[in-house]
């Protein structure tokens, strides 16, 4: 079963008043699977489980573990599963099928859960919601994880689905996007976004041909998120905490080959650049004022960051480029350390963690921004509103 955590009591304050029209976020959740794993318990776990021998692998992945910043993830692979399936730990292992028995109904229980939880605090009906926008990279299959979460949610059979399969990391912020135009786009209607992933299609046993396998073993976890989106909420019965005010997707041209996944007969292969956080270095501070220009803002620091954590590179060169205080990416590095890097998913705990900051601080700022990256290079950006 998944471990759902909810968010605790906010502390009273006055609410800013939402514009007419635009989409807002009415409540969140999450859910995680019941294998917790501290990263310092990582290493030796991985290596015994992938029947690894080679002593270079185990010290780059030990190095690897320190420098993600990461201190716990929760994961679907467990011992049960590798007693069922050992050839998930055989290299050259035609595992697909395999990975997709585990994959496809994890992703949906996981969703399941964050969905549940997040109704819960919207305090509406499920036969209330309107639409489904569901991501995920982690299952494959005809019909897909939307139409097992509505019927697993006893949603109405007219509810309007939405899938976004295999975004990577970016897709929690373009689910919002799309999200945010249904909303804004049907009156009365009510979104519910859920995101779902598990790292079980790329599991494998660690090859020095293929480097990446191990910054994926240090940084990658499980889990699912959940918003519901509607614009112009109901008085005293919704309770808005963040508008989504604009939205924007943009890729870099001649891009397309530092992130790339594969799937193969053995899972999904992935291939990552390194000069990802370079490249984001150079062209996050045009996208940034392109969005902030919609609501007349200059200064960065005066804004608050939901940034999605690839990894520590990526915030640590997106800190200094834009000159941003050391507070600012708080959220994004609290999320990368409490989960790992849960691909589409993280974005929305980052936002969970901002409103929270935001309530402590009694409102804060009133502007912030929400930026997701990912294969393409694709950004993907949020002009966000406190309420």
């Amino acid at each position: 079963m998944s471990k759902v955590e909810g968010n605790g009591a906010v502390q009273h304050r006055t609410r800013r008043i939402p514009t007419p029209g635009k989409a807002t976020i009415l409540a969140i959740g999450k859910a995680f699977p019941g294998q917790l794993i501290p990263q310092e318990c990582l290493v030796e776990g991985y290596i015994r489980d992938t029947n690894c021998h080679d002593v270079s692998i185990k010290e780059k992945l030990e190095r690897l573990c320190k420098t993600t910043t990461v201190k716990r993830r929760y994961t679907v692979m467990s011992k049960d599963i590798l007693s069922k399936y050992p050839e998930l730990a055989t290299e050259g292992s035609s595992t697909i099928q395999q990975r997709l028995e585990i994959a496809n109904p994890a992703v949906v229980e996981m969703a399941v859960e964050a969905s549940l939880g997040c109704i819960a605090e919207w305090g509406r009906s499920p036969l209330d919601i309107t639409h489904i926008v569901y991501v995920s990279s982690s299952e494959i299959r005809l019909p897909g994880g939307d139409l097992h979460l509505a019927t697993k949610l006893g949603l109405r059979n007219d509810v309007g689905r939405v899938m976004l399969y295999f975004l990577g990391c970016y897709g929690g912020v373009t689910g919002l996007r799309v999200a945010k135009d249904i909303a804004e786009n049907n009156p009365g209607s009510r979104v519910l976004l859920t995101t779902s992933e598990t790292t079980i299609l790329g599991f494998r046993p660690p090859s020095k041909n293929r480097p990446y396998d191990l910054v994926g073993a240090a940084l990658f976890g499980d889990g699912a998120a959940a918003a519901i989106i509607g614009a112009d909420p109901i008085t005293n019965v919704e309770s808005p905490f963040m508008e989504l005010n604009f939205a924007v997707q943009q890729f870099l041209p001649g891009t397309q080959d530092v992130i790339e996944g594969r799937l193969t007969e053995e899972g999904i292969n992935f291939k990552l650049g390194r000069d990802l956080p370079q490249r984001i270095e150079e062209n996050i501070e045009e996208f940034c004022k392109k969005i902030m220009a919609k609501a007349g803002l200059k200064n960065y620091n005066e804004l608050f960051w939901a940034v999605h954590p690839g990894g520590p590179a990526i915030l640590n060169k997106l800190e200094s480029r834009l000159g941003l205080s050391g507070e600012k990416l708080e959220c994004s590095r609290r999320a990368l350390m409490d989960y790992g890097n849960v691909s589409s998913n993280t974005i929305l705990y980052v936002i969970e963690n901002m409103r929270e900051e935001l309530d402590k601080r009694g409102g804060g700022q009133e502007w912030g921004l929400a930026l997701a990256f990912g294969p393409g290079i694709t950004f993907e950006g949020v002009l966000l509103r406190s309420l």
